[in-house]
C-alpha cells in the first residue's frame, strides 16, 4: 500500500497538483483545532466546518484530548499560539470515538500478542511510566473535551487572552455540539 501511495505522490507533485494547496504556515482564521485522529473526521470535520487549507492549525491525537500539560499536544498549541499567531482553541471530540471505553489492559494484551515482551513492558513501568493511566481511554466524550479545555485555559504557559472551547461532532452528519 505505501507503494502506491508513493506511486501517486510523484504522480501528483509532477503534474502540479500541489499547486491549488499553496499557502503560508500561519492559520488564516488564527484558530487552532485539537481533534481525533479518527478516519471518519480527516474530510468531514474540515467541510463541516467550512475549513480550506490553509485557515486553521489541525493538531490530532488518538482521542482528540490532552492526557499530559507537557505531552506533544500541548506543545503543539502553545507554538500555535505564541509562534503562529493563534488566538482561539477549538477541542473537538467525535460520537463513537474509539478512544472512548479503551481499556489499557486489554491494549497491553494486544501489544504481548503482537510481540511487545514482558521485559520491555516492566522495563517502562520501572522507568516510571503508568502504562495502565497512559493507556486508558475516556468513558464519557463531553467530560473528555471539558478537562482539555480547562487544562488549555489553566496551562501555566498559557496566555489568558486565548479563547479555547469544546464542542462534539456526529460521526455522521458533522454536528457539532457545544460542551460546557
Amino acid at each position: 500500500m505505501i507503494e502506491e501511495i508513493l506511486k501517486y505522490n510523484r504522480e501528483f507533485v509532477e503534474s502540479g497538483g500541489y499547486k491549488r494547496f499553496a499557502t503560508s504556515k500561519y492559520p488564516d482564521k488564527r484558530i487552532a483545532i485539537v481533534t481525533c485522529m479518527d478516519t471518519r473526521l480527516v474530510e468531514l470535520l474540515p467541510a463541516a466546518l467550512g475549513l480550506r487549507n490553509g485557515d486553521v492549525k489541525m493538531i490530532k491525537n488518538a482521542g482528540g484530548t490532552i492526557t499530559n500539560p507537557f505531552d506533544s499536544t500541548m506543545r503543539s498549541i502553545l507554538v500555535a499560539v505564541y509562534e503562529l499567531g493563534v488566538n482561539e482553541i477549538m477541542v473537538i471530540g467525535h460520537t463513537g470515538c474509539g478512544v472512548q471505553g479503551m481499556d489499557a489492559t486489554e491494549m497491553l494484551h494486544l501489544m504481548k500478542e503482537r510481540g511487545v515482551s514482558e521485559e520491555h513492558i516492566s522495563l517502562m513501568r520501572h522507568c516510571g511510566i503508568d502504562l495502565d493511566s497512559w493507556l486508558h481511554g475516556f468513558d464519557d466524550t463531553a467530560a473528555a473535551v471539558r478537562e482539555t479545555v480547562d487544562l488549555i485555559l489553566h496551562h501555566p504557559l498559557m496566555t489568558p487572552d486565548i479563547r479555547v472551547a469544546g464542542y462534539i461532532m456526529d460521526s455522521t452528519t458533522g454536528a457539532l455540539q457545544v460542551i460546557n
